[in-house]
């Protein structure tokens, strides 16, 4: 099963912030089919530089996280504009239809997610 991460969850694997369940942690650490979508590190880069997270290198942190890379395509893009309204946030419709178009399982906290009809593993 490829598993596709939610921001804040890329954000607790690298703090092995205690948010994140031992078993995912472990569930991470193990499965050869993790990705990090380009949405996420864009989404870090724009939030690090008006100073919302830290440190300022976060995002090249999460692209040398050892987690495989999943560009946005145009089908992505295509995917994420006919999702229902269900969610305003343009990183997290964007990642919900990586994750439907690419047959992942997204793992996630966030309770909009939950209303689309995409595979979730909730943190």
């Amino acid at each position: 099963m490829s598993l596709l991460l939610d921001t804040h969850v890329v954000i607790w694997w690298l703090a092995d912030d205690d948010t994140l369940a031992g078993e995912i942690k472990d569930r991470l650490d193990h499965e050869p089919d993790v990705y990090v979508s380009a949405a996420t590190v864009w989404e870090v880069a724009i939030k690090q530089s008006l100073g919302k997270l830290e440190p300022p290198d976060l995002p090249e942190r999460i692209l040398g996280c050892g987690f495989r890379h999943l560009p946005i395509t145009a089908d992505h893009g295509i995917a994420a504009a006919r999702l229902p309204q269900h969610h305003r946030d343009p990183f997290d419709r964007i990642l919900v239809a990586q994750a439907l178009c690419e047959g992942m399982t997204l793992v996630t906290r966030d309770a909009q997610i939950h209303k689309y009809e995409v595979e979730l593993l909730p943190v």
